[in-house]
């Protein structure tokens, strides 16, 4: 349990600041086909009776490179090529992956764990692994994350002042990559979002201020991490369910208060508007 939560607070912190960048970036599909990746990455790696971990970082960064030979664009046929080309990946990712769990001939229980996520039995290695893959993106993404912003913001301004936006949608989709290989060893492939997109989109809820988004975006992933690990030692439920539970809880929760403090924005309006008209 120490191990998972240890493991959870390295994937929390990694996965909140890259997923924050990948909503900015509306890459949520690229994010998901990643995830998905894992599966048979995961399986295929025992298959062949290497580590799982091999098979999730190895598998998940060679999506990356494949998706990234696709030319980006945010509209027309560029931006439907991409599509077309992720969603492929995506069901043929799948498919691989179900083939590699019937042709492993062993005892292969943890088909639910590949999938939903699962806290028992993560090894010392395995902390130490995810701490050196989450340091080493956040370390380049800390050196690319000014321009990634720009670029995330305004392409085509960011491509005329000289940003290499090409070059930076590359290195962020191997980042990406990275960092769903490791969400997925505790949520499972296909829960991946719970840490990736709920915590960035609750928090892009609560605030427009980057600085602050970003930082609520990491506590909210904390929290949900640690509640969902606390409550599944005690259950016999996949952990991935109850990460997920409360990622939505507080994405809900967010919307909920942006729309309280709209409505509220709105009465007082009218209020403070007469009372200036008095006074003048």
């Amino acid at each position: 349990m120490v191990n998972a939560v240890q493991a959870g607070t390295i994937i929390a912190v990694a996965a909140g600041v890259i997923g924050w960048f990948m909503i900015l970036r509306r890459q949520s599909f690229a994010g998901h086909t990643l995830a998905v990746v894992a599966f048979p990455g995961a399986s295929g790696a025992i298959w062949l009776g290497l580590p799982a971990a091999a098979g999730y970082f190895g598998f998940c960064t060679a999506a990356a490179l494949f998706i990234t030979a696709t030319p980006r664009s945010h509209g027309g046929a560029g931006f439907s090529q991409e599509s077309a080309v992720i969603g492929t990946v995506q069901a043929f990712a799948l498919a691989c992956g179900f083939l590699f769990v019937s042709l492993y001939k062993g005892f292969l229980d943890g088909i639910t764990s590949l999938l939903f996520g699962s806290f028992l039995g993560i090894s010392d290695s395995q902390v130490l692994t995810l701490l050196i893959a989450a340091v080493a993106a956040l370390a380049v993404l800390a050196v690319i994350g000014r321009p990634l912003f720009f670029a995330s913001i305004d392409p085509a301004v960011s491509a005329a002042r000289g940003v290499p936006v090409r070059a930076l949608s590359v290195i962020f989709l191997l980042l990406l990559g990275i960092a769903a290989a490791e969400v997925s060893q505790i949520t499972g492939a296909l829960l991946v979002f719970a840490l990736l997109v709920m915590p960035a989109a609750a928090a892009q809820q609560l605030t427009t201020r980057p600085a602050l988004s970003l930082s609520l975006t990491v506590v909210i992933a904390l929290a949900i991490t640690w509640l969902g690990l606390g409550v599944a030692y005690f259950s016999v439920y996949p952990v991935g369910f109850f990460i997920t539970t409360f990622g939505f809880a507080a994405y809900a929760l967010a919307v909920a208060a942006r729309q309280a403090a709209g409505r509220l924005a709105r009465r007082t309006r009218p209020a403070a508007i007469a009372g200036s008209a008095r006074a003048w």
